[in-house]
């Protein structure tokens, strides 16, 4: 590979998002903490959308603001309804004008065996939360973003075990995480 990556510069400092906001949807567990606490360690203030753990949700605020000096703005809201999407996105433009970075993470995802196990109302859930939201998020916030911001949209792993599973396939299924 050229040119060959370098997984620890020598001259690393951090701050890579100094004086950036960052909004993550789902920022109080899994990926979205892990990207939330990440941000505000390279510098950014950060705006967290979750759905109702609000014990996780203090617990990420706590970290970003005590850890890392950075501002964490908590939003609690069920984004899988479009209203809450555009009220979630006004309430972070008035803590943070500007939103450099937004990271679509919400998801939910429904435990079954079969694709007979899914029913209506759970699909429509799925997709309200995981797939519309993105789009009526990413819908709101754009004016707020300038040229030069990025949106991150993220998936888990969740979404191919589960078609693996009802497809008849488990033998394809990963072991311990891994493919």
């Amino acid at each position: 590979m050229e040119p060959r990556p370098v997984p620890y510069p020598v001259d690393y400092t951090e701050g890579k998002l100094s004086r950036k906001t960052a909004l993550v949807t789902g920022g109080d567990s899994g990926i979205g903490r892990a990207v939330a606490l990440l941000f505000a360690k390279e510098g950014a203030d950060v705006t967290i959308v979750y759905l109702d753990e609000h014990e996780e949700a203090n617990d990420v605020k706590r970290i970003v603001e005590g850890d890392f000096s950075r501002k964490c703005l908590l939003i609690a809201a069920d984004l899988s309804k479009e209203n809450a999407c555009k009220k979630a996105v006004a309430t972070a433009i008035k803590a943070f004008p500007k939103i450099d970075i937004l990271v679509n993470n919400a998801a939910i995802h429904y435990e079954s065996k079969t694709l007979a196990d899914i029913d209506t109302v759970q699909l429509l859930k799925i997709f309200s939360t995981n797939v519309f939201s993105m789009f009526w998020v990413t819908k709101a916030i754009l004016p707020f973003m300038k040229r030069g911001a990025s949106i991150i949209n993220t998936t888990s792993v969740t979404a191919y075990w589960h078609n693996l599973l009802m497809l008849g396939f488990p033998d394809k299924l990963p072991i311990r995480g891994y493919w």
